[in-house]
């Protein structure tokens, strides 16, 4: 979802590394910016690709999906729709081919993702996961490398232009800060958003977002000090700057700011963010 701005976070990638292909999705909208981004992996000289984030059920897509192939591995991102529906036809498609998420009702013919750190054999390519739960509870980054090149897959987490949603209650704001914390270590290398362009730097796109969610906790702050009563009344207020038509996501987060300013508080916000 895009908040009071629709730039990138960081610059635009000027080049990616040559194992790395774009298919964007045809369902573009509001929340999905041009469409859902699969990513397709292959290291040189390797006969299998590993896919992230297969996106819709769209027949067409998921058929240009196929057609990269032999593809060894397919990764989830995160368990939304528009990464997911897709899912289990690709599967279909591919001859069987493990489907790995860290939910595992999206996990098909393989285990789930559950280990920081894991090394998930990326055929020819290093693909180490990144949990970065906050945009979801079940929300990893992939931390992607061959040679000297390296690239960070972040689905939803971090986008290529705008903001994302905290989709509470499934995520909380701090988990998100706490990812975000984690993923602007990650200086120099390239992000590959669930949306959007490229972004040349992850660790510059992270610190952008950290300033921006920080600003809008002390505008919800601010918004409860000057009277609002119900999150409905904050959206109103804090992002009044922001398409009425995406209000009831943004709702999503401003539950998600009250839910972290209530508990950083001891109290105060909490009983707000139920009304």
């Amino acid at each position: 979802m895009t908040g009071h701005f629709t730039a990138p976070a960081a610059a635009l990638a000027d080049e990616l590394p040559g194992w790395v292909t774009l298919l964007r999705a045809p369902n573009p909208g509001p929340m999905t910016l041009d469409g859902t981004n699969t990513w397709v992996l292959r290291a040189p000289g390797q006969e299998h690709a590993v896919v992230v984030d297969p996106g819709p059920a769209d027949e067409g897509h998921l058929a240009a999906i196929a057609a990269r192939g032999p593809i060894g591995l397919v990764l989830i991102t995160h368990g939304h729709p528009d990464h997911t529906d897709g899912s289990r036809r690709l599967h279909e498609l591919l001859g069987g081919v493990p489907v790995r998420a860290a939910d595992p009702a999206h996990t098909i013919a393989g285990e789930p993702l559950a280990t920081p750190g894991e090394e998930l054999g990326g055929h020819g390519l290093g693909v180490r996961l990144v949990p970065t739960p906050g945009h979801t509870g079940d929300s990893v980054c992939f931390l992607v490398g061959h040679g000297d090149e390296r690239v960070v897959l972040t689905g939803d987490t971090i986008l290529g232009r705008g903001t994302t949603v905290v989709a509470h209650p499934d995520g909380h704001l701090g988990d998100y800060l706490a990812s975000l914390e984690l993923l602007s270590t990650y200086r120099g290398i390239p992000a590959l958003p669930g949306h959007g362009p490229a972004l040349a730097d992850c660790g510059v796109a992270a610190d952008f977002y950290l300033a921006h969610r920080r600003a809008r906790l002390d505008q919800v702050r601010a918004a409860v000090a000057g009277g609002a009563t119900t999150p409905a009344e904050v959206v109103a207020t804090v992002y009044a700057d922001v398409d009425r038509s995406l209000w009831w996501a943004a709702e999503w987060s401003v539950r998600a700011q009250l839910e972290y300013l209530g508990r950083e508080s001891g109290g105060g916000a909490a009983g707000l963010e139920q009304a």
